[in-house]
Order: C-alpha cells, then structure tokens, then sequence
C-alpha cells in the first residue's frame, strides 16, 4: 500500500458532462485523476461547477455524459446507496446525523444488529479513535456538540462503513481555528494511511497547505489541474475568475460622503463571535461585506437585525439609540432580506399581499388592530408593477413564483416599507442572470431613495458593482476596507482568504 499511496489512480473522471432538464449546462467535458491516499482539492466560485461534480460522484446525480472509473473500475454511481458500495463516502457542509443520538449510536447507524448498535461496536469504535489519533465520548448525545466533533463523527461514520474515497463539502466552513486543525490532522494521517480524500473548498491557503494536488473549474470545465506545490493564491484566483491580478490599475476614488451618518455602529460584539464592530454608513450609500463562506457576514447583519440579544456596544439610527431585539430593529427602521428567503424570509401560508405588507402591517389596519385588506392589496400591486414581478397577482401565492420573483417579494416587502437601514444577505442567490439584474437595480433604487444599504454577497463583482465601500470580513471581524473604484475582485479575495493579521496590515 505504501508504495501506491499518491501514485495509483483511484478515483478518474473522463470527458463527463451535466446538462439539467431546463438546458443549464453545469459541466463540460470535464476531466481529472484522483490519486490514492492524496487530499485533491476542487475549487472555483460559485456557479462554478463543483457541487454538481461532487453530487455526481457521490451518486446524487448521473452524468450527461462521460464515464467514472473508481480503482481502475468503471463504475455508475446510480445512487448514493451504489457509491457507498464503491467505497465512496459523503461529508457535507450541514452534517446530517442524528442529533437525538449519541455519537456511537450515529457511527454505526443503519448497521444491522441487537437495537442500535452492532456486536463488538464499542470495540470497533475505540479501535477506530487509536487508528485516527482521536478521542470522544461515544455515549455523548450528538445535539450537545460543538460543530468541530460533530464533524469528526461524520468522518468516522464515513470510515466505519468501509469507504476508502471521502468527499468532504465545505467541512471547515462553520469551524473555528481548534476545530480546523483537529480536522486537517485527521484528513492528513488518514490520506498517509490509503484513505482518498476530495476536499471542495472557499478557503484558498486552507486547500494549499492541506492538499497535494488542485483542480479548479470555471464555467463547468476544469481550467486549472496541477500539484498544489506548482500555484499559489493568485494562480488559483486568476483561474478562478479568468484574469490577472492587476495591482497597478487603481481607478478614481470613491466620493467621501459629508454629514451625519444614518447609521453608527461602535463596538459591537456578539455570543456568536463578531467582535468590536464599528462602522458608519450613511443616507444613499450601498457598503458591500466581502467574506468567503463562514467568515461571519451573515452573523454580522444578524447583529444589526438584532436576532442575537447577547451583544455588546451600540446601534444608533439617525443619533437615535437601538434597543435589543428584532422588534426594536424594525421600528428603529431596519428592514433584512436573509440569505434563505424560504426558512427565514417568506411565509408560505401568506398570499403575496400578506407577505408584502407583513413588517408594517399596521399601517393597513384600522386602529393598528384590524387589517384592512384593499389597503394591502393597494400597496402590494403598486410594488409588484414597479419592480416588475410576475405573478397571479397580490392574491397569489408566494410559493408558485420562480426563484428571481420570490425575491422579488421581499424586496418589494422593504420597498413598501421605505426602512432607513436595509441589510441585504445574498439577494441574488439562487436566481438566473436576468432576476439579478434586476435585483442589483433595485438595490440602487433603494440607495437613491435614501436608504443606508449594507449587502453581503459571495458574488464579489456584484458589490464592485453596487457598493461604493468595500469591507472585507474573515473570522467575524471587519479586517480591511476598501473604495469599490480602488480594488478587483481578485485584490478582494486575497484579503477574504488571508490570515487576519497580514489582512489588518493591509
């Protein structure tokens, strides 16, 4: 084994191609070798093409065309049942185990034997730590651990059934410094041992140091494939976007707004981790925060939103003071559009209407206590023909609309609302290229009407495209800032992948 261990093909795919049933074509021809008992990284930006890879060899999805060969093999990864056979095991980004179990219970789950857990598995199980370097407590209950161990029993689920070839989805994304580093000495001394790993990732340094070779994909077709040891960040990022990092093409500065701020932030810090927040953002101006996945956007925003009542430091709105709590965030004027509009923004149950007027219901309403419907449908068929949603109408349902038009609905939500602050978390994910358009023109609308707009987005052309500042957050905390007429989208993505102290520096 030693001897094959980084040399033998283990995993290759040839010429495999994904078109989807609406004609979105998600791979291209796409061709790579997969080496045993190596850590290969699979990078590129969203769009990309990885997830749909990943499903593919996992067997969540079949291929258009192309074949996979697993060990010399070639095999149709039907399903995932099939690929687990092959020996391919899957970790995603949301760890789904059981949380109700414990951590051995988990392990051997879907194991046959007497109740829960097979003959000898406390055996297997304490066999299984001493082979990775690892210990916990197989008895605790899996919904008591902190994310970093949660992960670790899915690695050892994914061993206890046999699998050779892990695929692992963003598994540092909600990680904090300890945790990472548990998991990257257990992929190392398990890739040492024979096992396979392939590692997608955000992180540009994390992959560099972790894996022995890189491929990225652009577009659905592989534009970069080489030992890590031959590229850097820069390499990465200029396959990634398809340009050269060029420092020396520095455009005009941004106008620096005079005045008062609309919003004042000062020290904030939250239970969830962000630290010493202080930024101002004033009437009509669009601030951008730049992060990869993880980095704390969206726990920012939640702070500001007030969902998390556990902070420190102050929220001012037009000088007045912000109390705790989302209901004292919207009636200081603050208005969210989250990153999951179905779990977090829409309410399925409601017509269109009812979801328009929802954060001020009260101003459709006699006496602020009973609704009054023609009001509501009034404001809500205005909205719909300004922002160009197309639907039934305000009486249909929201969850008969495409993608790009329910996010539209929450848009018009705000836009009805007129909010002093609008935070903005992915507006445009999950939406085609024209919905997006239109959501990036509405986010200047909502500037131009006054607002004071701060949008996270991975996508970090779109904030070069709206922003006027450009903030760049890594572990919860703001670590540069940048006028939008003065940086790149590779420049941004250097300083979002980073170490924290060399990007404070920057």
């Amino acid at each position: 084994m030693a001897q094959e261990v980084g040399t033998v093909p283990c995993v290759e795919v040839r010429k495999v191609s994904k078109t989807f049933p609406n004609g979105t074509v998600a791979l291209s021809d796409v061709s790579l070798t997969v080496r045993r008992g190596t850590v290969h990284g699979l990078m590129g930006a969203n769009g990309a093409g990885k997830s749909t890879l990943l499903k593919i060899l996992s067997g969540a999805h079949t291929p258009s065309g192309g074949w996979l060969l697993v060990n010399g093999q070639e095999v149709a990864l039907s399903s995932p049942v099939v690929a687990n056979r092959a020996g391919i095991a899957t970790i995603h980004q949301h760890i789904p185990l059981v949380p109700t179990l414990n951590v051995i219970e988990n392990i051997f789950l879907g194991s046959e034997g007497i109740g829960r857990l097979p003959l000898g598995a406390l055996d297997r199980f304490q066999t299984l730590c001493g082979h990775i370097g690892y210990e916990t407590d197989p008895f605790a209950i899996v919904g008591s651990l902190s994310i970093g161990v949660r992960q670790m029993v899915a690695i050892m689920q994914a061993l206890m059934v046999g699998a050779d070839i892990v695929l692992m989805d963003e598994p540092t994304a909600s990680l904090n410094e300890n945790e990472r580093e548990i998991v990257f000495r257990t992929v190392r001394t398990l890739a040492t041992g024979g096992t396979t790993f392939i590692y997608v990732s955000h992180y540009i340094e994390e992959v560099l140091s972790l894996c022995t070779f890189v491929t990225v994909l652009r577009d659905g077709r592989v534009v970069l494939d080489c030992a890590a040891a031959d590229t850097d960040a820069e390499g990465v990022i200029e396959a990634m976007t398809g340009r050269r990092i060029d420092r020396g093409s520095a455009r005009n500065a941004a106008t620096i707004r005079d005045g008062a701020p609309r919003l004042e932030i000062t020290g904030v810090s939250t239970a969830a981790g962000v630290r010493d927040l202080s930024l101002n953002v004033h009437a009509g101006e669009v601030v951008g925060l730049a992060g990869l996945l993880g980095s704390g956007r969206s726990e920012i925003l939640s702070a500001l939103y007030g969902a998390d009542r556990r902070v420190a430091g102050t929220v001012r709105v037009d000088g007045r003071l912000v109390g705790r709590g989302t209901g004292a965030a919207v009636s200081a004027g603050f208005g969210l559009v989250p990153e999951d509009r179905w779990a977090q923004g829409l309410v399925r149950q409601l017509p269109i209407f009812g979801n328009v007027t929802l954060p001020k219901i009260s101003r459709h309403s006699f006496w602020s206590i009973w609704p009054q419907r023609e009001s509501e449908v009034a404001t809500t068929e205005e909205v719909i023909g300004a922002i160009g949603i197309v639907s039934k109408g305000p009486h249909g349902l929201v969850t008969e609309l495409s993608g790009g038009n329910a996010q539209k609905v929450l848009l018009a939500r705000w836009l009805a609302a007129r909010p002093e602050i609008l935070l903005l978390d992915e507006p445009t994910v999950g939406v085609d290229a024209a919905a997006k358009a239109d959501i990036l023109a509405l986010v200047r609308t909502f500037a131009e009407q006054g607002t004071a707009v701060i949008m996270v987005s991975s996508e970090f052309e779109e904030l070069l495209h709206v922003a006027e500042r450009i903030l760049v957050v890594r572990d919860k905390a703001i670590v540069a800032t940048r006028v939008t007429t003065e940086t790149t989208v590779e420049e941004l993505m250097l300083l979002a992948d980073r170490p924290e102290k060399e990007a404070r520096a920057a």
